[in-house]
């Protein structure tokens, strides 16, 4: 069974490309997975698998 979480990131103006990616790995290391960004960074869908 899957789960599901969109995030809303609060980027700043700075480094935004990397807030971003400091976000996704940070995700990434408990298990969520991207499965779709919207334009603009407006909000990001995730996955994992419930039961790991």
């Amino acid at each position: 069974m899957k789960e599901y979480k969109i995030i809303v990131p609060k980027l700043g103006f700075t480094n935004r490309m990397q807030n971003l990616e400091d976000l996704l790995n940070q995700y990434g290391r408990e298990g969520w997975k991207v499965i779709h960004i919207a334009p603009n960074w407006a909000n990001i869908a995730l996955e994992r698998n419930k039961n790991r």
